[in-house]
Order: structure tokens, then C-alpha cells, then sequence
């Protein structure tokens, strides 16, 4: 779980993007609770590699909103929660996949197991990053997906 914490900041953009030291999970939580500094948006739409449009649809927000928010000081904890959850998902394919490349390959790909839909599509709830995970569980530990 620690390491697993430690991708995920890494992949919101580490202490520089987030403005503040991360240690502890707690750490996260508020940091969640407080809203991400809009800084964070363009990190993890780049370490992803997503367009605009893309990273909205995957956090069910508007593109505009997510223009917007990068005038304003911090984004909304709902929107800071969704950001996490697609950091979290794109430091596991980029785990379990070997690099970032082929995990944003991955995450646009239609995938049977999620009913013929691409993971983007699916991270917009819990019930669908879990579906995801499951999915990248399986394949690093050599299931079918």
C-alpha cells in the first residue's frame, strides 16, 4: 500500500504539483478534502497521456470546468477525489503494463471484461475503477482479460 502511494503522487505530479508533502495516507485524504492545486490536472493528463476532452469524460467533468479550475486556486474535493482515482488506475497499468506508453494504449482499448468499453470510460465511479483494477490484476498475475 505505501508503494502504491507513492506511485500514485508521483503520478499527481509529487510535493511540487500538490504544494504540499504527502507521507501518510491521512496526508492524501486531506489533501483530497482540500481540493489539488489546479497544477495537478495538467500532470496527470500528461502522464497519462490524454487530451483535454478525454481526461474530462474519464472525470465526468466538463472540459470547460477543468479550464476554468486552472484559474481558480484549488479544485473541488470531488473533483480532486476523481483525479486521484484515475492517478491510482494509471500508476497501476503503467506497473503492471511496463511503461507509460503502453498504459495509455491500454486505458483507450475497447476491453471485453469491462463489457466491451474502454477503462476511460469506466473511471468515472468506484464500482468502475474497481472493475479496472480487477482487470489489471488479472493481467499481472497472468489471468485472461
Amino acid at each position: 500500500m505505501v508503494n502504491e502511494t507513492r506511485a500514485v503522487i508521483a503520478e499527481l505530479g509529487g510535493p511540487s504539483a500538490l504544494r504540499r508533502r504527502l507521507r501518510t495516507e491521512a496526508d492524501l485524504q486531506a489533501a483530497i478534502r482540500e481540493g489539488f492545486p489546479p497544477l495537478v490536472v495538467g500532470t496527470v493528463m500528461r502522464a497519462a497521456g490524454l487530451s483535454l476532452k478525454e481526461l474530462a469524460r474519464s472525470l465526468d467533468v466538463s472540459p470547460r470546468s477543468l479550464q476554468r479550475r486552472s484559474h481558480t486556486g484549488r479544485l473541488a474535493s470531488r473533483e480532486s477525489d476523481r483525479l486521484y482515482r484515475l492517478a491510482r488506475i494509471v500508476a497501476l497499468a503503467k506497473e503492471y503494463l511496463g511503461n507509460g506508453e503502453l498504459a495509455a494504449r491500454w486505458l483507450r482499448h475497447p476491453n471485453r471484461a469491462l463489457g466491451g468499453k474502454q477503462p476511460l470510460e469506466v473511471l468515472d465511479t468506484e464500482p468502475g475503477a474497481r472493475s479496472v483494477e480487477n482487470v489489471l490484476g488479472r493481467i499481472a498475475y497472468g489471468g485472461i482479460s
